[in-house]
């Protein structure tokens, strides 16, 4: 039996927020119980995904070792707070990630000078980019992570790209004009137009959203050139703790080579490789394995360190 099926510590979820630019993140904090000031974790998500689309999953696997989770959803989405809705902005997004941190750096029930990120997909990518800018932290993981927006376009297809175009050029005429932004989808079958169209990835996506959640599946088209100039990769060179990289060998949203050799350069960097897809992270045998591997890793840099 897997070591982790047996669970160390029950635990309790809140709901909470915190103020983030203009509006504000709804997040749940997962607090294990017995364990007075646990260090702590913060999740965020990939493209256009909520905290609802499993990152419940890894929070209770972690807080049953005795780690505390603050998981959130960006602002913008889901019943976090902002307009207009269905906005996505890299600058943003990194906002919320360093008001994440604020909040648990000044939450009571845990121990602030022992925090840990955790990211997925796009949301991988953010965690490497925040680990570069705060040295404080102890520990970050970055799952099946966005690391390079020209390989992840060329991964798209030029063509698929072209058809964007016009898509961005209305979007950004609606934000001049105040008019209500122009939407481009998430995810979609192949050779539609989306941010993410490989074989897997439609199925994939609305596989992660549970029964009575009214997902939406799009975004503002604006923030296609954002994406396509965003490489968060590099950063990782400039990482100074250990960051745990979590690739998956046969992704087809963000290419598995390129982001080995941009993990590679990460001066305390562990990779582990895993033959499931980008969207087979979260479920079933493959969300088995990652999150033992997971839980090992904050166990060893977080559980192990001093409390202050």
């Amino acid at each position: 039996m897997n070591q982790m099926s047996q669970p160390l510590h029950q635990f309790t979820r809140r709901d909470v927020r915190f103020d983030s630019g203009e509006a504000y993140c709804s997040a749940w904090l997962y607090l294990p119980e017995g364990v007075e000031k646990p260090p702590v974790v913060v999740l965020g998500h990939g493209l256009g995904a909520v905290r609802e689309m499993r990152l419940g999953a890894f929070s209770e696997r972690f807080a049953a070792a005795g780690i505390a989770t603050l998981a959130f959803t960006y602002r913008y989405f889901g019943d976090s707070g902002g307009t207009p809705r269905q906005l996505m902005s890299v600058k943003r997004q990194l906002a919320d990630w360093d008001a994440a941190l604020d909040f648990v750096k000044g939450c009571a029930d845990v121990d602030g000078s022992r925090v840990a990120v955790w990211g997925s997909s796009f949301g991988g990518g953010h965690a490497i980019t925040v680990a570069s800018r705060h040295p404080e932290l102890l520990a970050a993981i970055s799952q099946c992570p966005f690391t390079d927006g020209l390989a992840s376009a060329a991964a798209l297809g030029v063509g698929a790209s072209m058809k964007m175009l016009p898509v961005i050029l209305r979007d950004f005429a609606a934000k001049l004009s105040g008019r209500p932004p122009v939407m481009v989808p998430i995810a979609a079958a192949p050779g539609k137009p989306a941010l993410m169209n490989a074989h897997d990835a439609l199925e994939g996506y609305l596989a992660l959203i549970p029964d009575g959640l009214t997902f939406v599946n799009h975004v503002a088209a604006r923030v296609i050139p954002e994406i396509a100039t965003y490489r968060p990769g590099r950063s990782a060179a400039k990482v100074r703790f250990p960051i745990l990289f979590c690739v998956s060998t046969t992704d087809t949203v963000t290419p598995p080579e390129q982001t080995i050799a941009l993990a590679r350069r990460a001066p305390h960097g562990v990779i582990k490789l895993y033959e499931a897809g980008h969207f087979a992270f979260y479920l079933g045998d493959a969300f088995e394995q990652l999150v033992s591997d997971q839980t090992r890793f904050l166990t060893q840099h977080l559980l192990a360190a001093p409390s202050h």
